[in-house]
């Protein structure tokens, strides 16, 4: 098993030295987070410039404001990546935090053909993992499962909506897979968020559960994507299966929601394109010696991130601090863990790592919700930090 420290090491995307990469840290001499440039291996506070993370996403162009904002040396990068893990965290040292505070969190569900064709399954399911290899195939000889080139929305896809209706093979999913409106939802409350090297939760009560490698575009309150970093919308498939009511219980629990490890901002040498163009790879590797590895190709997203991103935010949804939006993901894993047919599902203290040469590693250890750190400094908080250290104006 890669060790947990060296994955956690390798943070950076690969060009890092050119890259305009701003992210938190928690800083105990001012009992508070600080908004971080990351230049040259070395973490300088930038927060007297920009107090908040929505700050530094709201100015007229991020990349620039970041690299000309004046900074204070905090710490070498690698030393301050070493403590963050919980279980072995120097209190009086910096931390890394996710890299978001005030920003909405939003995600995309059903982007792609194979993770609509999944959700279709857990809801056919009703969160039995048993039941679920039946199903793939059957909704396999249905649907097919080569959906990627049909454009959600248009006349094709609406015809397919017709035939799948008369052979009662229509479900919710396949709407927002292949029907004019995304799927929209709220993953976490803004401050929820973790980043990487802490642990990322799953509630006790799953059986039946994944993550979810994703990019994670950064939106700012006009509507700019200024930049993006990477996430994992862990997701507790069985909950989910029972009823697409129980979204919520499904996606939003204490560190369910992952965000990291840095945030990087569009320049000339990264754009949306690249976003467009990039595979996110996933490793899960348990201590059991189980190791799963995938990857998810934004190519073939069946919705432009632009298009998503317009969707979330808009005239009828706006959001004054910005907001980050998960793009989903094509990743949807079946491979056997325990048992012939019940496919995988996470065990306490499995590494998730999930990378893209642009933007870096995001590493988290699976546990349980409330064996997690608890979300206890949420906005409130925040305000009242910034106003003991003269920084809001």
């Amino acid at each position: 098993m890669t060790s947990f420290a060296t994955s956690l090491r390798a943070a950076l995307p690969d060009d890092a030295d050119s890259a305009a990469l701003a992210g938190r840290i928690w800083r105990p001499d001012v009992n508070g987070p600080a908004v971080v440039a990351i230049r040259g291996g070395i973490v300088f506070d930038i927060t007297h410039d920009v107090p908040t993370m929505r700050d530094l996403c709201e100015t007229p162009d991020p990349a620039a404001a970041l690299r000309s904002a004046h900074g204070t040396a905090i710490g070498a990068l690698d030393a301050i990546l070493d403590n963050t893990p919980p279980e072995r965290r120097d209190p009086d040292r910096p931390w890394l935090l996710a890299p978001i505070d005030l920003q909405a969190i939003k995600a995309a569900g059903v982007t792609f053909a194979i993770s609509m064709l999944e959700r279709v399954i857990e809801e056919r399911a009703r969160g039995d993992l048993n039941a679920a290899a039946a199903i793939r195939a059957e909704v396999n000889r249905l649907v097919g499962d080569d959906l990627a080139k049909l454009r959600p929305g248009s006349p094709e896809a609406m015809h397919l909506k017709d035939v799948l209706i008369q052979q009662g093979a229509w479900s919710q999913y396949l709407e927002v897979g292949i029907g004019p409106d995304a799927e929209i939802f709220t993953k976490a409350q803004p401050m929820a968020a973790v980043g990487t090297g802490m642990d990322a939760g799953l509630h006790p009560n799953s059986s039946w559960n994944n993550p979810e490698p994703e990019v994670v575009i950064a939106v700012a309150s006009d509507g700019r994507i200024v930049g993006a970093t990477l996430g994992n919308d862990v997701n507790l498939r069985d909950v989910e299966g029972r009823s697409a009511l129980l979204l919520g219980k499904a996606k939003d629990n204490n560190a369910s929601c992952a965000i990291g490890p840095f945030l990087r901002f569009f320049d000339g040498r990264f754009t949306l394109d690249d976003i467009r163009a990039c595979t996110v790879s996933l490793r899960v590797e348990g201590t059991d010696g189980f190791v799963l590895e995938g990857s998810s190709s934004i190519a073939k997203i069946s919705r432009d991130p632009a298009d998503l991103a317009a969707q979330m935010l808009n005239a009828h949804h706006p959001y004054p601090d910005g907001a980050v939006l998960f793009l989903g993901t094509m990743f949807a894993p079946i491979q056997d863990r325990d048992a012939p047919g019940q496919g995988f599902t996470h065990k306490y203290g499995d590494i998730v790592t999930i990378a893209t040469p642009s933007l870096g590693r995001l590493v988290n250890r699976m546990m349980p919700t409330d064996q997690c750190e608890p979300w206890r400094f949420g906005v409130g908080a925040l305000m009242r930090n910034l106003a003991a250290r003269n920084l809001l104006r």
